[in-house]
């Protein structure tokens, strides 16, 4: 069990400077990065390109791999990559392999066009999307092994560092995706998004190196722990060792084992309401988070503006509240902090209505990215938080990646008809961002309901 205790300002900032966590900063980034090419900068590409908002919206279904990479976490937890493995560690050649077919679909992108061949391009975004889910299940376990299981403050501190890694992944190469490519179209460059996906592969390769210099802990002690779980099955099969009673154990110990262990620690009914909430809870933010930089563009901020005010200002505010965030979820408590989130989210969201409802401002436009960047720095360490409170140590891996594959679920299977959404409400924006704030209160609904039920050690 994760704890995360009160304690005073200096000791948690203290806990920041651990140079694990620049570690942990690193293997964030690693995973925040995908993002920017699946989502903004593909997002961008294909509306440039002449496609519809609903072609935009549709597209990012492919999103929604990140929602079952929990189905194959036993697979990454287990199955060792050849030469990788042996050569930089098991966790860190899954990474490299997965970055590795991220920077072979970018080559791809580099070669096609949207209008010419839309459904190769989305094959590749789905490729992408598939590399980046799968690595996502061994970068947050790698982050959590950097940790020892009794460090419940460093492991506060490391969700937190974990966010602004990903947002510092996925703002910076969003900046650096956004600049190169209004730089490349101003040389009068016409394939500009193909050569700037060239650029991004580039970073890609710099995070390579970087991931050489976080160590991996000895693979012992979490094969030992598959070893008795294997034990226990193979006992209550008999002890049989023909092949079907030997597929039957790998199964039962790789995946059933996470599951069960789930349902018999929180009790059915929590543990359903708990995969509803998380199901739930970035729903809103999701659906404007899909259609935000439509909007940008349709209410008349070019791309340097919105790199400027969405990204780079973005990046700064996140990293910030990201910090204070992880502070006030330590000395608050993890409850408190989702349901805050929750409202901070909403409150928000309609910020946006007054921006659609105003004229062009650069001041207003400043704001509502910004606060809203506050809103999802503070929202996203606190659900960290809360899912790392809920696994099971002996099974952290799968269970974090059953509990993030399902949050993504809800964030991009019904997100993903947000463009829908808006070309049904004729373009009003406004009314459709006061949609997006109401869709908080089921998720906050169902919190509140099992909030004196669930078995967290926050204190």
């Amino acid at each position: 069990m994760i704890e995360i205790k009160k304690q005073s300002l200096s000791e948690t900032f203290a806990i920041y400077f651990d140079k694990r966590m620049l570690k942990i900063l690193l293997l964030g980034s690693i995973s925040g990065f995908p993002w920017v090419l699946i989502g903004s900068s593909l997002s961008l590409w294909l509306k440039e390109d002449g496609l519809s908002r609903s072609t935009v919206g549709w597209a990012g279904l492919i999103f929604a791999v990140y929602a079952f990479n929990y189905l194959w976490a036993p697979l990454v937890d287990r199955i060792q990559i050849p030469y990788l493995t042996k050569k930089i560690g098991h966790r860190r050649g899954w990474i490299v392999l997965m970055q590795l077919l991220i920077l072979i679909s970018l080559g791809l992108w580099s070669l096609i066009s949207p209008t010419e061949n839309l459904a190769l391009v989305i094959s590749v975004g789905l490729l992408i999307a598939v590399a980046s889910a799968t690595q996502d299940i061994t970068v947050d376990a790698l982050r959590i092994e950097q940790i020892g299981e009794n460090e419940g403050k460093s492991m506060a501190a490391g969700a937190a560092m974990a966010v602004v890694g990903w947002w510092s992944g996925y703002k910076l190469g969003g900046v650096i995706a956004l600049f190169s490519a209004e730089y490349l179209q101003n040389l009068g460059l016409t394939n500009y998004w193909q050569l700037t996906f060239l650029i991004l592969g580039v970073i890609v390769i710099l995070m390579n190196i970087g991931l050489m210099f976080v160590n991996e802990r000895n693979l012992d002690e979490r094969k030992i722990r598959q070893a008795l779980n294997d034990k226990i099955i193979s006992d209550k099969l008999g002890n049989n060792n023909n092949v079907l009673s030997k597929v039957i154990i790998w199964i039962g110990g790789t995946i059933s084992g996470p599951i069960i262990s789930f349902f018999k620690k929180n009790g059915f009914s929590i543990a359903i309401g708990i995969l509803g909430f998380v199901f739930l809870f970035k729903v809103g933010e999701a659906f404007l988070g899909r259609m935000s930089i439509i909007f940008y563009k349709e209410i008349g901020f070019s791309k340097s503006d919105i790199a400027v005010y969405s990204k780079t200002l973005g990046w700064i505010t996140t990293v910030i509240f990201t910090l204070i965030g992880g502070l006030f979820v330590i000395r608050s408590g993890v409850l408190k902090a989702m349901f805050l989130a929750g409202i901070i989210m909403a409150s928000t969201n309609i910020l946006f209505s007054v921006l659609a409802w105003s004229d062009k401002s650069e001041l207003l436009f400043a704001v509502a990215v910004i606060l809203d960047d506050i809103a999802a720095a503070f929202a996203t360490v606190a659900f960290v938080a809360f899912i790392s409170l809920l696994v099971d140590r002996a099974y952290t891996a799968t269970q974090y990646a059953l509990l993030a594959s399902i949050g993504t679920a809800g964030r991009t299977t019904l997100a993903s008809s947000s463009g829908a959404l808006v070309d049904w409400l004729n373009g009003n924006w406004g009314l459709f961002f006061i949609l997006t704030a109401l869709m908080v209160i089921p998720s906050l609904l169902v919190l509140w309901l099992m909030k004196n039920k669930l078995k967290l050690s926050d204190k």
